[in-house]
């Protein structure tokens, strides 16, 4: 039976994302008791800084005359991780003295909690998502379960590593302190702790050509004769941390079973023959995950004519940004507004409501189904529902061309989204339209990380905006840096415009406050995994063969001709290959005939 003292999964879960601290912040602000209020506030909120409503809650808090700055403390602070960002930040400042203290604080607290870690580990069997099979017997039974001992303290790394709340850990933890120490060090010109810090580092990462480098450079200052060699505790860590390797490596080699080495500076020459290909597989996943994205620009040719690229990375001040103008005519513009306007007279599905980044903003969305269903219905023109189609699949394939040619994007999401100014609530206006975020990761400004995990849309790869006016006030995109403070591009809306970016930590980007007047936008997420390729997209496209098969009869020719003639001469090209087969959506024995599956638009968050 499972230990009567380990709560169950869901539980620690609900425990590890600070869950019951939005529960108790409402408690305590129903009691009055507002300091521990305000403090549960942001107890769970530095676990969950993507929370729009515990966001805006902190916020009101701020501005109560009876909360006090000191109020603001999280309750869950682990000490290693409060002196690491501490630390970072001093680092961050070129307070080297400052940054110095508060690492090696960091580092020994980390070590701590690495010990505690370790000794809970040990205890009895946890089945709970077991998968590994092996032949019963007394021996193999004491060997699973002193396999899975030492499998649970190798990962306690990871649970260190990993900010409260987070799920994702902080690559190479313990190595990045030694580095940041050994610069830091030679900073303050103490080299002898500088060397120290370097030969530490190198137990990880032997063959480190710039640590190497600098080893040398401080054996020519200290001299010779100076000894110089890595501290014990890492030495000890190091050491044991291979010795484990090796007994959880042999256990899987004889035993079976499987391992998730937790570290990126595992020797090769530790793991068996057989297993060394799916580690090597690892590392190459995990590696092209964190290579510099810059390295992986590669432009193709445009495959539209009269296209401008009006703004490169290199303008923008980035990596993987791009401007493009003319992608749309001002008559298309013109034509997409209309199915704004139409739709909105139709409602059902877009009625402008209070944004959910701002009250001082009407927020209204459309898909491109509902898109098509509304037409399906006469209350918007097909060839306006067909135009979003075109001019969405066009931008695909400019974005596409740019970014990845010869790599496959699919639509993630489509939304044709307009803002408006409430008229009324503008003075003294002090937020975004849409705050600074990135598409595919939850952004941590205060710890420099993009979390890539839920409830973030991480298989997002590609985002795009393409502009249909620029008759309002504000409103325009802008990037900043990780701190989401700093500025380094903006771009301006404008008919036609078309800014594309990767979706990732690279481009943290927001929407500047629309203060007079409608923008309406077309908004474009890309995946290259084709399992989250966009579903609303496949019923809107089956709808609108359907309707050309309508005019492809005899009584439908002449109203095929007036729709020609209605629509200008720079339509947008019909997607490459025409009407595509629909029996490969279909799944097998599925009915043709079925109305699709009416999907509920999601938010564009």
């Amino acid at each position: 039976a499972p230990s009567a003292h380990r709560a169950s999964l869901t539980i620690r879960r609900d425990f590890e994302q600070r869950e019951p601290y939005n529960y108790l912040q409402v408690a305590f602000f129903q009691l009055k008791k507002l300091d521990q209020a305000v403090s549960a506030a942001h107890t769970f909120f530095v676990a969950n800084p993507q929370h729009l409503q515990m966001r805006e809650d902190i916020e009101k808090y701020r501005r109560m005359s009876a909360v006090k700055s000191d109020n603001f403390r999280d309750l869950e602070a682990t000490p290693h991780w409060e002196a690491y960002e501490a630390g970072v930040q001093h680092y961050n400042a070129d307070e080297y003295p400052q940054a110095v203290a508060r690492l090696e604080e960091s580092l020994t607290e980390a070590l701590s909690a690495l010990e505690e870690c370790r000794a809970l580990c040990e205890g009895p069997w946890e089945d709970e998502d077991e998968e590994e099979e092996m032949q019963p017997g007394l021996y193999e039974a004491i060997a699973a379960h002193y396999t899975q001992v030492l499998k649970c303290r190798q990962q306690c790394v990871l649970e260190i590593a990993t900010k409260p709340g987070r799920i994702s850990a902080t690559e190479d933890f313990i190595p990045s302190h030694l580095d940041l120490l050994q610069f830091a060090y030679n900073q303050v010109g103490n080299q002898t702790l500088a060397a120290e810090c370097a030969a530490s580092y190198l137990l990880f990462y032997p063959t480190d050509e710039p640590m190497l480098e600098k080893m040398k450079q401080y054996r020519t200052e200290l001299g010779e004769d100076a000894a110089v060699t890595a501290r014990e505790s890492i030495q000890h860590y190091v050491q044991r941390s291979l010795m484990e390797k090796k007994l959880i490596y042999y256990a899987v080699e004889h035993l079976g079973g499987t391992f998730n080495d937790p570290d990126l500076w595992t020797p090769d020459e530790l793991i068996p023959e057989n297993l060394k290909e799916k580690h090597r597989e690892d590392q190459e996943k995990q590696k092209q995950e964190t290579l510099d994205v810059e390295e992986r620009e590669k432009r193709g040719p445009l495959p539209f004519e009269g296209i401008a690229v009006t703004m490169d990375s290199h303008r923008m001040n980035g990596t993987q940004r791009v401007v493009f103008d003319r992608v749309l005519t001002e008559s298309e513009c013109k034509d997409l507004l209309r199915l704004t306007k139409a739709a909105g007279e139709a409602g059902d599905g877009y009625r402008a409501r209070r944004s959910p980044h701002t009250p001082h903003e009407r927020f209204e969305g459309l898909t491109v189904l509902k898109a098509m269903q509304l037409a399906q219905n006469g209350d918007v023109d097909w060839r306006d529902a067909k135009l979003l189609l075109q001019a969405s699949e066009k931008s695909r394939k400019i974005i596409e061309s740019y970014f990845t040619p010869g790599k496959k994007l699919h639509f993630s999401f489509t939304h044709l989204v307009c803002r408006t100014a409430v008229d009324d609530e503008q003075e003294g206006r002090m937020d975004l339209s849409h705050p600074v975020h990135a598409d595919n990761c939850l952004l941590d400004p205060e710890g420099q990380e993009c979390w890539r995990e839920p409830p973030a849309y991480v298989y997002r790869d590609y985002s795009g905006i393409l502009y249909l006016n620029d008759d309002f006030q504000g409103g325009g995109l802008f990037f900043t840096e990780m701190d989401t403070v700093t500025v380094t591009a903006e771009v301006h809306p404008k008919c036609g415009r078309l800014v594309a970016f990767s979706s990732g930590k690279e481009n943290p980007h927001g929407v500047w406050a629309v203060r007079r007047g409608r923008r309406c936008a077309i908004a474009l997420w890309y995946t290259h995994s084709q399992e989250h390729a966009e579903q609303e997209r496949v019923k809107a496209e089956e709808l609108m063969e359907q309707r050309a098969v309508e005019q492809d009869r005899p009584d439908g020719e002449e109203r095929q001709g007036a729709d020609h003639r209605g629509r200008s001469s720079s339509e947008l090209p019909i997607p490459s290959g025409g009407a595509r087969p629909t029996n490969r959506r279909q799944k097998p024995g599925s009915d043709r005939a079925q109305q699709p599956k009416e999907l509920r638009a999601r938010d564009e968050f």
